[in-house]
């Protein structure tokens, strides 16, 4: 009787010690999933393909078509940026003062097709300059708003679906993606992207076109 009873028991620990470990696995899987994103960029990135990335995000019809271009398809800093732009569902407010990027003007593009509500704020003294995307923006029926002022719009963040902050050094133009010094910032941190929620908010109201000022 006692060796049956020891051995039950035995049992017992065995099923108690499996299923802590079973519950340890699961709350550790949980934190790692809870756990705000933070990740650092640096560029320069060097030159790539980002045509099946972006095809991807266009939908399955342009994904079938390979691109033979010469340049790398690995993973950069570039491609890196595009991945979490094109994780937007609901919203993308954009504050850059230079956006000329034909890679990242794409996404930003697929986005609104999608049914992303997409809002820019620019500097107007940049955004007319040659090869700005935000010609091709507004055509594409995105929302754009510019400042008045005498300053430059210099911000250079976005805010994806409310809870992604993008932010740091890097203007969105070819020449600082292939060939500057930058770093962008990507975090999921409440208490970081909140300030900058309310920031787009702000200059998005005071630079609402009804406030315009034309001399």
């Amino acid at each position: 009787g006692g060796g049956m009873w020891a051995a039950g028991a035995a049992r017992r620990a065995g099923l108690a010690l499996a299923a802590a470990g079973a519950l340890c696995l699961a709350l550790a899987a949980w934190r790692r999933r809870a756990r705000p994103l933070r990740e650092v960029l640096v560029f320069p990135s060097p030159p790539s393909c980002t045509e099946a990335l972006l095809a991807e995000a266009a939908g399955p019809g342009a994904a079938a078509r390979p691109c033979h271009c010469p340049l790398p398809h690995g993973d950069c800093p570039l491609s890196r940026l595009l991945r979490h732009l094109l994780t937007a569902r609901r919203s993308l407010d954009i504050c850059l003062f230079a956006f000329s990027s034909p890679q990242l003007g794409r996404a930003v593009r697929l986005l609104h097709r999608r049914g992303v509500r997409v809002r820019i704020v620019t500097d107007a003294q940049y955004m007319g300059v040659q090869g700005s995307q935000i010609g091709r923006l507004r055509q594409a029926g995105i929302q754009v708003r510019h400042d008045q002022e005498s300053g430059y719009m210099h911000h250079k963040f976005a805010v994806v679906d409310g809870r992604m902050l993008i932010t740091g050094s890097l203007n969105w133009t070819t020449q600082a993606i292939q060939n500057n010094r930058e770093n962008v910032l990507v975090t999921e941190d409440v208490e970081y992207v909140k300030p900058f929620l309310d920031e787009f908010e702000r200059i998005w109201e005071k630079y609402n076109p009804i406030k315009y000022k034309f001399f």
